[in-house]
């Protein structure tokens, strides 16, 4: 890559980190402006359309962005996993790490998943089916279930995983300890549900060929 391109590049980065800076609580992407985030990232505004047609691409790129972030925290979790340690537990801690670190991309996720734009919640709904699909592969290929049960066991997680880290974004620490443990509860409770009601199944079909 060449001298321009790679300055090119930079620009861009500090467009999106100016944009994610800017959000809060109290702060949607919907109320930034092209001006703000221009001056932020230390541009003219005309300059910023030489990386984005406009503010919505802009948007667009981040929430792409948030669920990569997201998707790679997780498969560095199933990594260490795989050395050893509680799956669900691991996957929980690695998930608030990531509201910690990441508070702004994932108050965009979640609020543009119900916002007014058509586009930014078809992308945001595109994360989230990425992420119950590799999860969806993980727990097939971990626990040998059909897929059926594995997707309807992922939804169900990243439902309710989705909903605590809400509720971790206005919380203390203390606080944000109590709701991983009792995520961790659900998660397993999920898990358990799927495997016995894996195993009814089983027998229902064992007992309808022994008949």
């Amino acid at each position: 890559m060449g001298v321009r391109a790679l300055q090119k590049e930079r620009t861009r980065r500090s467009l999106i980190q100016a944009a994610f800076s800017q959000l809060s609580a109290e702060r949607s992407f919907a109320s930034l402006s092209l001006r703000e985030v221009a001056r932020e990232a230390g541009i003219a505004p005309t300059s910023f359309y030489r990386h984005f047609r406009d503010v919505d691409e802009l948007g667009l790129t981040m929430v792409d962005e948030s669920g990569l972030m997201l998707r790679q925290l997780m498969r560095q979790a199933r990594q260490r996993i795989a050395r050893g340690g509680s799956v669900i537990r691991t996957s929980v801690s690695t998930f608030m790490e990531f509201i910690g670190d990441n508070p702004n991309a994932f108050r965009l996720l979640l609020r543009e998943r119900s916002g007014t734009s058509a586009a930014f919640r078809a992308a945001v709904a595109r994360e989230i089916q990425h992420f119950i699909a590799e999860l969806a592969d993980y727990l097939e290929s971990a626990n040998q279930m059909p897929r059926s049960f594995t997707e309807a066991q992922s939804e169900a997680m990243v439902t309710i995983v989705f909903s605590a880290g809400a509720e971790a974004l206005d919380i203390d620490v203390a606080q944000r300890k109590q709701l991983e443990e009792r995520l961790v509860l659900q998660l397993r409770m999920i898990s358990k549900g799927v495997y016995y009601w894996y195993r009814r199944e089983q027998e229902k079909g064992a007992t309808i060929i022994s008949l």
